[in-house]
């Protein structure tokens, strides 16, 4: 089988590519360093020179900071040449979606749910899963939108939140945290590629369908920052309002699984705090 993965680069994608070449799978990825993915006629040609029986879409982007940058984001998140540049052998396409394409809610977020995304990364990841399951339903491929909650494990973005907590431990730095309370559902990259994985494997899904991977558990920031002095053994320092939050922050924020449940037979294999052990082994020995 000879898969194409978009954002092959990126923290999911790595994790991704190496998950389907260790189930022998015929890898292309794709990356910002081999195709320019705002050019369309670059991006087309890169996808058919693939040639692939299956499309894992992960490539994201987040700048936002000019017009250019909110264009080019536009163009990596909606990619609407995506689908048109499709061989006739592939059979599937697989979006690696976000939970931000939903409006807040204080219940755990069905597919049902409304989309009001939060932001501007949101939005255009709301605009990307419209468009490719119109454009796919049209050419007969199959798509399927996986709608991740919060991805973490090894080797994310130094950035983001949980490498920032683990690099604290390890350093004895201090964490900004943000003065009101945010939680997320958080979720382990291993399992949201292995929803990937099994979304391609499974040609009965019906076309268009959307499935929310989370753990149905949310965690706000102070707890996720206790579970990590617990695997750890070493005390977090925190520093309460000193950073300023994220746009797409609440206090309430969490997946209803179910349906990845009964139609992938999907669920999280892993919680939230043997996710951090596994991702403090590989970071606690760095010097």
């Amino acid at each position: 089988m000879r898969a194409l993965v978009t954002g092959a680069g990126g923290f999911v994608g790595r994790h991704l590519v190496a998950r389907l070449r260790a189930d022998g799978w015929d890898v292309v990825g794709l990356g910002r360093r081999d195709v320019d993915l705002t050019d369309p006629a670059a991006a087309t040609a890169a996808v058919r020179a693939a040639d692939p029986d299956v499309v894992f879409s992960l490539a994201a982007a987040r700048a936002k900071a000019t017009a250019a940058e909110r264009a080019a984001t536009v163009a990596v998140n909606t990619s609407p040449w995506l689908v048109d540049a499709l061989p006739v052998r592939c059979r599937a396409v697989v979006r690696l979606g976000s939970s931000t394409e939903y409006a807040a809610s204080s219940r755990p977020l069905t597919e049902a749910a409304a989309l009001e995304p939060r932001g501007f990364f949101g939005a255009t990841k709301a605009a990307g899963s419209l468009l490719l399951r119109a454009a796919a339903a049209e050419r007969g491929v199959r798509a399927v939108v996986l709608r991740a909650f919060q991805v973490y494990g090894p080797h994310d973005h130094p950035t983001r939140l949980v490498p920032v907590v683990l690099e604290a431990a390890r350093s004895g730095r201090t964490v900004p945290l943000p003065a009101r309370v945010s939680r997320r559902d958080w979720v382990w990259v291993g399992d949201v590629v292995d929803a990937c994985v099994r979304a391609a494997d499974d040609d009965e899904l019906p076309q268009g369908t959307v499935l929310n991977i989370g753990t149905g558990v949310q965690t706000s920031t102070e707890e996720l920052v206790a579970i990590a002095e617990q695997v750890t053994g070493r005390t977090i320092a925190t520093a309460p309002g000193a950073h300023p939050g994220r746009e797409w922050d609440t206090t309430d924020w969490v997946a209803d699984p179910g349906a990845a449940r009964r139609l992938l037979g999907w669920a999280p294999t892993v919680d939230l705090a043997e996710g951090l052990a596994r991702t403090w082994a590989t970071v606690r020995d760095l010097t």
